[in-house]
């Protein structure tokens, strides 16, 4: 896969969204579409389910050099071989954990990423290893209907302080993605925009096609980067 700073479009295998498609089917839809990651996200699913999914998505996205990211469970990560997993607040600082280096054996590249919601949050997160941050929710979004959005001010201030790759989530379609760029947004997660469209793919290929051309528009972030124990 790519590395975390070339990738852009951040999108989501998630059962929730299925409607009678196979996982499979939306995975290779998403590669065909340009993602550069994709999250598997089955949270009403239990653990060994999530393995056996994740087991049968894994080939599809090795195949097409894109990045695996399986959510809520590092050890499911590790055991596959997936490269990534995310984790929120509640699961990785709630759970006890300092830093990433603790879910990694001596020998692994997992790489994890971790949501945010605030300045805080975000600082906390750097300092303890994370190698992405997700950013948001920036406007309110079905996948997540309780939580608070963020507005892009919290773009705004990761745009100019944050150091390592970081997407910003919640909401965001490609009627308000111009916006979220503009405040400074260069790589965004998408959920409901993709999966809920008739065509995932081309969805896809509009939010990929929209990021490129606004690449070199985001400022340059330098202050804050993730810190090693």
């Amino acid at each position: 896969m790519k590395s975390l700073s070339d990738c852009h479009l951040y999108t989501f295998v998630d059962t929730a969204y299925l409607r009678g498609r196979s996982p499979e089917q939306l995975a290779r839809q998403l590669c065909d579409g340009g993602s550069d990651l994709i999250q598997l996200r089955a949270k009403s699913s239990s653990a060994e389910e999530i393995r056996r999914l994740a087991e049968r998505i894994l080939p599809i996205t090795e195949r097409a050099g894109i990045g695996l990211v399986i959510n809520d469970h590092p050890r499911i990560a590790r055991e596959i071989g997936a490269p990534l997993c995310h984790l929120g607040q509640e699961d990785f600082f709630a759970a006890g954990h300092a830093h990433t280096s603790e879910l990694r054996s001596r020998d692994s590249r997992l790489q994890i990423g971790l949501s945010t919601h605030s300045v805080e949050q975000a600082e906390r997160a750097l300092a303890a290893g994370a190698d992405y941050v997700a950013i948001g929710p920036i406007h309110a979004t079905p996948t997540k209907p309780a939580a608070r959005p963020v507005t892009l001010e919290l773009v705004r201030w990761a745009a100019a302080r944050v150091g390592i790759p970081w997407f910003a989530i919640g909401g965001i379609t490609l009627q308000n993605l111009d916006e979220v760029l503009a405040a400074g947004a260069g790589r965004v997660c998408v959920v409901s925009a993709i999966l809920n469209a008739p065509d995932v793919a081309g969805a896809c290929r509009q939010f990929k096609d929209r990021l490129l051309a606004g690449r070199g528009d985001s400022p340059t972030p330098a202050t804050l980067t993730s810190q090693t124990s």
